[in-house]
């Protein structure tokens, strides 16, 4: 494989995680209309999305270890499919919920399948760049994703949304079942024995390099996720933002994290990869300190929340590629297992903040400014103690076999990045201010 068909390989197996969420949630107005059911349920469908997502990597990272990472995809992809189609023919919430758990449980192939790629090609000092190049492409999905959900809500239905989903697994199938050669050099015969099994997850426990990275894309998701679940009803039902309005928002800040992601590259390639991180985590702590700030002296307005949210997704745009990369790097021959246990690690946090929110959202803005400082305040002291101190990627190990390493991308502007993602997408981002919706 070319290094630009492994970038959009790559951007289209983690871009299912935001399309399965940014298409779907304009449309959960009408799902609960139409079904006659409450908001507690349809919050339901996504709720349970997230945690069959984050359990079922433990799953599919031990078995990619044993048998490849292209079956593994073939595979998850194909039940992704089929149940987005189950999900937009589904005749009730319960039979929603349903399908989007089984949605969930198949994502979860994709997303872990990519960051155990990345460490498969690429020698631990390149995958943070090359993780960056991937996310700057799943950055120009989520951008495009908010709006297209929003659209086919509001012209079509509900149901023309998540069949949206369906077309986007079809086409990410057919991609890697038409260039996808396997990453994998030396599948690990023994990867599935319970001896082995619990030894791998032992030894990936033990690792503080593991932790360092893995609970920075934790904490870093953790208030992503936080403004997300909270924003549609912060932004639509306190401040009284129009849905247009809405998406437009999270386009912008979809923009600005595309932009993190390119920065990142430009730091690390003079910084390094740990003061790269700590650097973010000084912008994060500012931008989490200026939200809740402004939160507890009763500022309650769109700017209030957007202007530091915009830094705190640069930064997340750094934290993203350095955390989902460093995980997996000190691990080459347990790369699927490494890369399964940091994503429930992400999807457990993204769980508990999502029933923390639940209990607390009302007529006022300090559930999400309050999140998302205390978020803030958990990845600065990552970046400043855990990554500084145990986060040096040199001094982990060459990849399982020297010719599974793939030469670095060399170039690394933004438009070279995005292009094999943005020409086709380019005629249906036009129709962009439709609907509100997640990034």
């Amino acid at each position: 494989m070319s290094p630009p068909v492994v970038v959009l390989v790559l951007s289209m197996l983690l871009g299912v995680q935001p399309v399965t969420t940014d298409l779907y949630l304009p449309a959960l107005p009408s799902i609960v209309s139409g079904f006659g059911s409450t908001m507690p349920q349809a919050q339901l469908t996504l709720s349970a999305l997230l945690l069959a997502f984050g359990i079922s990597q433990l799953f599919w990272g031990p078995l990619s270890d044993r048998f490849g990472r292209r079956p593994i995809l073939l595979v998850g992809l194909a039940a992704y499919t089929l149940s987005a189609i189950g999900a937009a023919m589904a005749g009730s919430m319960e039979q929603l919920i349903a399908w989007r758990t089984l949605q969930g449980a198949a994502m979860g192939a994709g997303v872990m399948g990519a960051r155990a790629i990345v460490r498969d090609l690429y020698a631990p000092a390149d995958s943070a760049r090359v993780m960056s190049k991937a996310l700057s492409g799943l950055g120009v999905i989520a951008c495009l994703s908010a709006p297209i959900g929003g659209l086919m809500n509001q012209l079509v239905s509900w149901r023309a949304s998540l069949l949206c989903l369906a077309v986007f697994g079809a086409a990410s199938l057919a991609l890697v079942a038409w260039r996808f050669e396997e990453s994998l050099a030396k599948p690990n015969p023994h990867a599935l024995r319970p001896a082995d099994l619990a030894r791998n997850w032992l030894t990936i426990s033990r690792s503080p390099l593991f932790w360092a990275y893995a609970l920075l894309s934790t904490t870093s998701y953790g208030g992503l996720f936080t403004f997300l679940a909270a924003s549609p009803f912060v932004f639509i039902t306190v401040l009284k933002v129009s849905p247009t309005e809405y998406g437009l928002l999270m386009f912008s800040m979809s923009f600005v994290y595309t932009l993190g992601t390119w920065f990142c590259r430009r730091l690390m390639a003079k910084l390094g990869v740990q003061r790269a991180v700590q650097w973010a985590g000084l912008a994060t702590l500012l931008a989490g300190a200026a939200m809740a700030g402004l939160g507890w002296l009763g500022v309650q307005s769109v700017w209030a929340i957007m202007l530091p949210t915009y830094l705190y997704m640069l930064a997340h745009g750094v934290h993203q590629p350095c955390g989902q990369s460093g995980a997996v790097a000190g691990f080459p021959s347990m790369a699927g297992a490494a890369s399964a246990l940091s994503g429930f690690c992400m999807m457990l946090a993204a769980f508990g903040m999502g029933h923390w929110l639940g209990l607390r959202l009302g007529t006022s803005a300090l559930p999400l400014t309050n999140g998302m400082g205390f978020w803030a305040v958990c990845i600065a002291l990552t970046a400043w103690v855990l990554v500084r101190r145990y986060g040096d990627l040199n001094a982990a190990p060459a990849a399982a076999s020297s010719a599974a390493i793939v030469a670095p991308l060399g170039d690394t502007s933004a438009s070279n990045l995005v292009a094999p993602l943005a020409t086709p997408l380019a005629a249906s981002a036009i129709p962009t201010a439709a609907h509100a919706s997640n990034v």
